[in-house]
């Protein structure tokens, strides 16, 4: 028996641009035909070249190769390039051992996750190993195991050391997958984070909600807003919280296309101000906010011209705030709720009823509007 174990340097990291890094199914891929060529050959594997759906001949480096009879665990450090992955730097290692049987089986270890609900690409008690890693992987252990699997099988058990904890950080819970990460990706490769990664991580959660029978979707434009909603309404389930960012208008389309009943948006003055207008997509490329449509607003309210120059210069939507209210101007945040909702609706063609909540910083709620279908 040989086996050997070693520390990982941490990835070199360039200036210049943002690097791309790898999937946990590419590491996973990776792990498991070395562990394969290790339990066919019986010699250990310091690193293995493998070919993922995005690029050919791609080199991973093994940091552990433990082999004992019948039985190799091979496992290699997730290099994530500079995006923000909680999983970067989690080793991702894969068991491999002969069964009498037939076949490629594929497991969960500890730290990988079990699907325990309905929506998600896996079906429900499966390992959540993704399917375009499921057949990287059964491919890479195929072409490795080779004639040595006649007339046998193998079992390969992915693990993550770490993984349940790291699963905390992620939609994991939220969806319904316990124990552990998901085993991911399409292409095999990281790109740094990116408005087409955000959007999906929507789409799925909206997703699930739905195939969950959840009927209102609450979305949020950040973790405030979520919070103090839930603090509001404990009863609302979980599975319908979704935090879509500036993309409001995925959210919503979204929503509309897998036929929800009803959506909540929740936020600040910000962005909520933004939807009054219109304008679904809210990120600062797009344009700030906009100070003034905040004076002609004020101005249905009483503002005079004096105050509406103030308003034009002012710093933040909050700073609007703050100067209408040492005015005695007040209604400004119904306002814009009532706004937003009827723009809201609209954008989906009255496909369902909105409720827009407008929150301060500190938890207060300033003002809510729900708009029934046409109203």
């Amino acid at each position: 028996m040989s086996s050997f174990v070693k520390t990982p340097q941490p990835p070199k990291t360039g200036l210049q641009s943002l690097r791309s890094g790898y999937t946990t199914g590419a590491c996973a891929t990776a792990t498991a035909a070395a562990a394969v060529r290790a339990l066919v050959t019986g010699q250990p594997v310091t690193q293995i070249t493998i070919d993922l759906p995005a690029k050919k001949g791609v080199t991973f480096e093994m940091v552990r190769c433990e082999m004992e009879p019948g039985r190799v665990t091979c496992g290699t450090i997730k290099d994530a390039g500079d995006d923000p992955d909680v999983t970067h730097g989690a080793e991702i290692q894969a068991t491999v051992e002969w069964t009498a049987g037939p076949g490629i089986e594929l497991a969960a270890g500890p730290g990988v996750g079990t699907v325990t609900k309905p929506g998600l690409p896996v079906e429900v008690g499966l390992p959540a190993i993704n399917p375009v890693p499921r057949r990287m992987i059964t491919g890479a252990v195929q072409a490795e195991a080779g004639a040595a699997l006649t007339g046998r099988g193998l079992r390969v058990t992915i693990s993550v050391p770490n993984g349940e904890a790291l699963a905390q950080e992620t939609l994991n819970p939220r969806l319904g997958v316990i124990g552990g990460i998901s085993i991911l990706g399409t292409t095999g490769i990281v790109k740094p984070f990116s408005q087409s990664a955000y959007r999906a991580s929507i789409y799925v959660e909206l997703k699930v909600a739905a195939r969950n029978d959840i009927k209102r979707a609450v979305l949020t434009t950040g973790n405030r807003s979520e919070e103090y909603t839930r603090q509001r309404h404990p009863d609302w389930p979980d599975l319908g919280y979704v935090q879509v960012g500036d993309h409001m208008d995925y959210g919503l389309k979204q929503a509309r296309r897998l036929g929800f009943a009803e959506v909540v948006i929740a936020g600040m003055v910000g962005k909520i101000s933004k939807l009054a207008q219109g304008r679904m997509q809210t990120h600062i490329s797009r344009g700030g906010v906009d100070l003034g449509f905040l004076a002609e607003v004020a101005a249905e309210m009483g503002a005079d011209e004096a105050l509406q120059a103030q308003i034009r210069g002012a710093n933040t939507a909050r700073h609007v705030q703050i100067i209408l209210r040492k005015a005695g101007i007040a209604g400004l945040e119904a306002r814009l709720a009532q706004m937003a909702a009827v723009q809201a609706v609209a954008f989906v063609n009255n496909a369902f009823p909105v409720q827009v909540f407008l929150y301060d910083i500190k938890d207060e709620l300033l003002a809510t509007e729900r708009l029934e279908v046409g109203d």
